[in-house]
């Protein structure tokens, strides 16, 4: 007999959520396949069986909160003839224990039970379970594209006219004097995941002195060089140029020319940071995450642009790890790809600084003495002012316009 045991996740995570069992109690398991999948604070982890056998006991359901180093599955020797009880009864328990039905109902309970084994034998990712559990749809059903039969997060997306099973009704939210319920509300439990953004979000604004100072940049010339070197770029990369590596490399020369923008405050102590680990904010269904393109001052534009798609593939694949978003010096966020014209970012973690980009919006601009019609960007820095001063928070994020509106110095300098 085996215990699987909530394996230590990071320093500073203690707890998670069982986001789904990916084995049954009765189910064969071999040394090294995964039994459980976790939510945390920050990624979704897949935990192993350290020994082959059967599973015989779920000690959790899922959505349950566990500790790291708590028991929450046992695995014994066999050969998975027989299953034990699970933490929550099964359809077919649940059909004998109730009072006797008719005949009509008797083939209802037996099609449950059978149509849960066929999605339990479905060989599926963790990620494409946990979407089709979120969308109600039969992972038998799903027709997936790999010819092994691995049903992924693509195909269940793909499914998406398949009619939904019948949920379990949420609880209704208190109701005020005299309020009808008529229906009109739904109540959903917030993710780990969420909990946590949100209880961040909430401890830096309470924190931190947070200002946000605001610039426009003209487009016109990294929009141009762009379209000029877009194709051969991407021929000899293999990775097309897009504006984030603009964005991330004139953010590393700003940060240089003022470094109190790269640091931190630990106690009475502000500690600059001599590195340069850029954090692109990435949206996902989860929430927002933040990878880390690593010694971003070292890497040419190929590898920003290579790093930032590579993360932002495991980001939409639920795949990114611990270390791929841990530490980071400064953050840029981009509300633009969503139609975001204007908006103040909020700090990031023990940051000092993040930059926020915006959508692209031809405007009347002045250019000499002419009004032109310019492709034009507003940009936003918010910053700690326990750190940062107005003097610095203004002449950074003007370095960052100067060197986007004359790109090709900012290439040829990188």
């Amino acid at each position: 007999m085996a215990e699987i045991i909530v394996p230590e996740l990071a320093e500073s995570i203690t707890e998670g959520t069982i986001a789904q069992w990916l084995k049954q109690p009765g189910d064969t398991i071999e040394k090294g396949e995964f039994i459980v999948e976790l939510e945390t604070d920050k990624v979704n982890v897949e935990v192993i069986s350290e020994e082959a056998g059967v599973v015989s006991e779920l000690l959790f359901a899922e959505g349950d909160t566990v500790q790291v180093g708590q028991v929450i599955a046992i695995v014994g020797a066999g050969s998975g003839s027989a299953a034990p009880a699970a933490p929550k009864p099964s359809a077919e328990t649940k059909a004998s224990e109730a009072p006797a039905s008719t005949p009509s109902e008797a083939p209802k309970a037996a099609e449950v039970v059978e149509n849960n084994n066929e999605q339990d034998r479905t060989i599926a990712s963790p990620a494409a379970r946990k979407l089709a559990r979120e969308k109600g749809i039969n992972l038998s059903e799903i027709s997936p594209v790999d010819p092994m039969g691995r049903v992924r997060v693509q195909d269940v997306a793909a499914h998406g006219s398949a009619p939904a099973k019948a949920a379990t009704p949420a609880p209704t939210p208190a109701k005020a004097a005299g309020q009808e319920d008529d229906g009109r509300f739904t109540r959903e439990k917030m993710s780990r995941r969420r909990q946590t953004i949100a209880s961040r979000l909430l401890e830096v604004r309470q924190s931190t002195a947070m200002l946000t100072t605001f610039n426009e940049i003209d487009m016109t010339n990294v929009m141009a060089l762009r379209s000029r070197k877009k194709d051969k770029f991407f021929e000899e990369n293999d990775v097309r140029l897009g504006f984030m590596s603009f964005f991330t490399k004139a953010v590393v020369a700003a940060l240089k020319k003022y470094p109190y923008v790269n640091s931190q405050i630990d106690g009475d102590y502000i500690v600059k940071n001599n590195f340069y680990d850029i954090g692109i904010a990435v949206s996902t269904e989860g929430g927002l995450v933040v990878p880390i393109v690593r010694d971003a001052d070292r890497k040419n534009f190929a590898e920003i642009e290579g790093n930032i798609g590579e993360l932002a593939k495991k980001a939409r694949d639920n795949k990114l790890a611990l270390s791929d978003m841990s530490g980071g010096s400064f953050t840029i966020t981009n509300g633009g790809v969503f139609g975001s014209l204007l908006s103040t970012p909020i700090l990031n973690g023990t940051q000092v600084g993040i930059l926020g980009m915006h959508t692209i919006q031809k405007r009347p601009i002045a250019v000499g003495d002419e009004v032109q019609i310019r492709p034009m960007m507003y940009v936003a820095l918010s910053y700690d002012h326990r750190v940062i001063d107005g003097k610095d928070s203004v002449g950074f994020l003007k370095t960052v316009k100067e060197l986007l509106e004359n790109p090709e110095d900012l290439m040829l300098n990188s």
